[in-house]
């Protein structure tokens, strides 16, 4: 799927007041693409307000210096929500919307979603998606450089560490030729990778450092290496002094081992039940997986969510996991002859 370029500013053309939401647990790039969004939009002289259903997490305050993002039910109530276009950026699904899901429901005037996942619900939305794309923050660069508007070093730096962090840093397979075009006007308009990068992975707590640690040691691995899981209980956050959005990325620390091709976590939320994500390197469509337990996202990284005590939840979700590489392993040899 492509994005009409032309459509999506007519529809941004066409309103005034505008409210941007993104996914609950909000990471880097629904963070920097709503942030970088909102600077176009006001460039083109429009009231914007970014309302989420989560609050930034603590160590990616970087990114909101002013404290513009507002929390649904926490800094603002729905019936302050006063615009006739609402945008939803960096996901297409109804149970990543948390508390905004509602706002979005009863909302009367135009909804648009800018996405770059594979599924999504029927939002009621108008959808400008482009699943080739990396993230969504890039998507946004092109927009504002479709409308020729200039970017800030606030949104510049936003927008950078939306691709950034959505590629690994550059080194999944998702990055392209365009996508190191793109930072590099990034890069000219303010960002500052070496400043980005100590914000992101230089500024850890003793308490996030404790709770990798534990991650780490409960790793355990299966099919000769190839699939590795690990675990987060939500007592270990008070026993470790870390956040729960100290689990961002602690997945891909299993990705480092030698051999690994699929990798799964599986994080307790404090409200109960797991949120999966599952991490492949190999023909293992994370996707498909995740769709199993109506969840969703890319070939490469997904995720899900899915009520139960930790045993319930890995005898649901491992056994699929093992079906999924064994095929992928077949059809590899198969593949070779």
């Amino acid at each position: 799927m492509t994005i009409d370029w032309n459509l999506l500013e007519e529809r941004l053309r066409a309103g005034q007041r505008f409210v941007l939401c993104s996914h609950i647990r909000p990471d880097c790039d629904a963070l920097g693409s709503e942030i970088g969004l909102a600077g176009i939009l006001r460039q083109l002289g429009k009231e914007v307000r970014i309302v989420n259903g989560h609050p930034t997490p603590p160590n990616l305050q970087f990114i909101d210096p002013s404290q513009e993002i507002e929390v649904i039910g926490q800094t603002i109530d729905k019936s302050d929500l006063v615009a006739d276009t609402i945008i939803i950026l960096d996901t297409s699904a109804w149970a990543q919307l948390g508390p905004m899901a509602e706002v979005v429901r009863e909302f009367q005037g135009t909804k648009l979603c800018l996405d770059h996942h594979v599924g999504e619900d029927d939002l009621g939305v108008e959808f400008f998606k482009d699943t080739s794309a990396e993230a969504t923050g890039h998507l946004v660069a092109k927009l504002g450089r479709h409308l020729g508007v200039s970017l800030d070093k606030r949104m510049a730096t936003a927008l950078f560490a939306a691709i950034a962090t959505d590629t690994g840093w550059f080194r999944f397979s998702s990055t392209t030729p365009e996508t190191y075009r793109v930072a590099a006007e990034l890069v000219e308009q303010g960002a500052v990778p070496a400043e980005i990068y100590g914000d992101l992975y230089e500024r850890d707590t003793l308490g996030r450092v404790k709770l990798r640690g534990l991650i780490l040691s409960r790793t355990e691995a299966e099919m000769e290496g190839r699939l590795v899981y690990t675990y987060v209980l939500k007592e270990d956050f008070a026993a470790t002094g870390a956040q729960p959005s100290d689990t961002e990325d602690a997945i891909n620390l299993t990705l480092s081992i030698a051999g690994t091709l699929v990798a799964v976590i599986f994080v307790e939320q404090l409200k109960g039940g797991f949120k999966l994500s599952f991490r492949s390197r190999c023909g293992v469509d994370c996707s498909a997986l995740a769709s199993k337990f109506n969840g969703g996202g890319h070939k490469a990284a997904a995720g899900a969510f899915l009520h139960g005590t930790l045993n319930e939840v890995r005898d649901q979700v491992l056994p699929e996991v093992r079906a999924a590489l064994q095929e992928a392993l077949a059809s590899y040899a198969e593949k070779q002859g």
